[in-house]
């Protein structure tokens, strides 16, 4: 047994390598598919043929890097851009990554209008309303927050971050 001992430390150091090696492949190969998109993307914005759609897509990829201020005024662009064949519900996709933006930023009055401005255009959008709750709460509006959540919850009553956060902050208030 103890001869075998050396054996199973290996295999199962090759198995960890195997494993971590499999990662890192993949891991490049999303990064080269990601800056494939982002070039591009921006190529079809330099020669002004991008479309809404276009804007906000290259706007999220810029999210996820956390490059919040180009996004910021790629979203921006994606609401100028063809203005008027964007539905409602597409545009509200757009205001509500603009008040993300923003709120990762710390900008939570800007995050709070271009939040309510989705909710204007898809009332029941949850991901706004949840969104625009969480900055309530950011800048210690107890009493809006709730309500937001509320609110959420009567689209989404199995929502279970409105839930969890309408009853924190309720039994805060309630504390107080």
């Amino acid at each position: 047994m103890q001869e075998n001992l050396p054996v199973v430390y290996l295999f199962v150091l090759l198995v960890l390598l195997l494993g971590v090696a499999v990662f890192l492949i993949q891991q490049v190969f999303k990064t080269v598919r990601q800056e494939k998109t982002i070039t591009r993307l921006q190529n079809l914005l330099k020669q002004n043929k991008a479309t809404a759609k276009d804007a906000y897509e290259l706007g999220s990829l810029y999210l996820d890097k956390k490059l919040y201020v180009q996004a910021i005024a790629l979203f921006q662009k994606a609401l100028k851009l063809n203005e008027s064949e964007t539905e409602p519900e597409n545009k509200a996709l757009i205001y509500n990554a603009l008040g993300f933006s923003y709120f990762a930023q710390e900008q939570y009055d800007l995050s709070i209008r271009n939040y309510k401005d989705a909710i204007k255009l898809y009332p029941d959008y949850v991901v706004a309303l949840n969104n625009l709750a969480n900055t309530y709460e950011k800048k210690q509006m107890i009493t809006k927050a709730i309500e937001t959540y509320e609110e959420t919850l009567k689209y989404d009553q199995s929502n279970k971050i409105a839930r969890k956060r309408k009853e924190a902050l309720s039994k805060r208030l309630a504390a107080s």
